[in-house]
């Protein structure tokens, strides 16, 4: 959506940077925190739209609401009122155009490192819903 504000209902409004001006250096540091990441990659399992609630995450509410915000602020996730629930999706088009690959980098490293990636080099589902190919060079150690 363009413009840095999406409308909401009961006339709350949340900022969003605009696609231009999302930054490699504020993405990058918005997924460098596991809690973040691990948000990210719930939204990558191919929901489109989820409840800030329906993530279970080991901190508190107020530190949840930070990481949200963070995501947010850095362009990675938007974030919408419907109802009385504050809804997520990630920004694929956005970071996709700004930064291509990298979403999809980031999720595989991050698949690799937890031991999720089979040593077939399988790996998060892309935009398109593909799964993204593995490194000719093999699984990263």
């Amino acid at each position: 959506m363009p413009g840095r504000e999406r409308r909401t209902g009961g006339g709350r409004r949340l900022e969003h940077p605009p696609a231009e001006e999302i930054r490699v250096e504020t993405v990058m540091h918005a997924l460098a925190d596991p809690v973040r990441l691990r948000i990210v990659r719930e939204l990558a399992r191919g929901h489109d739209d989820m409840a800030c609630i329906a993530f279970e995450l080991p901190v508190s509410k107020s530190t949840s609401t930070h990481h949200f915000r963070v995501l947010r602020e850095a362009g990675v996730i938007r974030q919408y009122y419907e109802g009385t629930s504050r809804m997520s999706c990630l920004r694929r088009e956005d970071l996709g155009a700004r930064m291509p690959g990298l979403l999809e980098a980031v999720l595989r490293a991050a698949h690799i490192a937890e031991g999720d990636a089979a040593a077939s080099g399988s790996a998060e589902a892309g935009p398109d819903g593909a799964a993204a190919e593995a490194s000719p060079s093999g699984p990263v150690s």
